[in-house]
């Protein structure tokens, strides 16, 4: 399970700090201007340092958690991970399970934001399949003092006027790919409940209460 949300970490960690001063290679179609767009606005949020743990920081992460809200579909991500799963759960599994999931992915961000780490995006391609919109972009960043390239792909689905993300894919990696499989694991022999109890468990390693 800790190392699932270390992949969703990580490719989160990706969005929060690129760079939107590199030149896009892709034409500026409705995905690629949804994830610029959502960059621009948690890059802004994201340069702020309040002091860990202060009424600033809590109110920063507020701030993020809206902003983040408004371009990843959570419920989507969070549904398609689950896959046959999701039509088993209560009503209250099903919500309690959609919070925990948009906290563990805010405590991501929080942790974004005491990182050093900067990247550089290019926008590579944009293509829509099925009513979805892929965006391929590429990240050029320093690790260790060390230039590594990752790739980043964003899938969304249009919301009335809106193109929100629900599944990032790293390396080839997709979130909903990792997390089906994980999860499935643990519903298969501990139930949903056990799959709850270990995000709530995730939850307060975050610092959350």
């Amino acid at each position: 399970m800790a190392s699932r949300f270390g992949s969703l970490a990580r490719s989160f960690l990706v969005i929060a700090f690129l760079s939107i001063t590199a030149p896009a290679l892709a034409d500026d179609g409705p995905g690629v201007r949804a994830v610029r767009r959502a960059h621009d606005s948690l890059t802004q949020l994201l340069q702020k340092k309040p002091e860990p743990g202060s009424d600033a920081e809590k109110r920063l992460a507020k701030e993020i958690g809206t902003q983040l809200d408004g371009f990843l579909d959570v419920e989507e991500l969070g549904q398609r991970a689950l896959a046959g799963h999701w039509k088993d759960l209560k009503p209250a599994q099903r919500q309690e399970y959609l919070k925990l999931l948009r906290e563990l992915v805010e405590a991501n961000y929080i942790k974004a934001m005491r990182s050093n780490v900067s990247y550089d995006v290019r926008y590579l391609d944009e293509k829509e399949t099925d009513g979805l919109r892929w965006v391929s972009t590429e990240l050029q960043l320093q690790r260790n003092g060390r230039p590594e390239t990752m790739s980043v792909d964003y899938v969304l689905r249009k919301q009335g006027d809106n193109w929100r993300a629900f599944d990032l894919i790293t390396d080839g990696v997709g979130l909903v790919e990792n997390y089906r499989a994980q999860f499935s694991k643990i519903i298969a022999k501990e139930g949903v409940n056990g799959l709850l109890h270990r995000m709530h468990k995730k939850k307060a390693q975050n610092g959350f209460s």
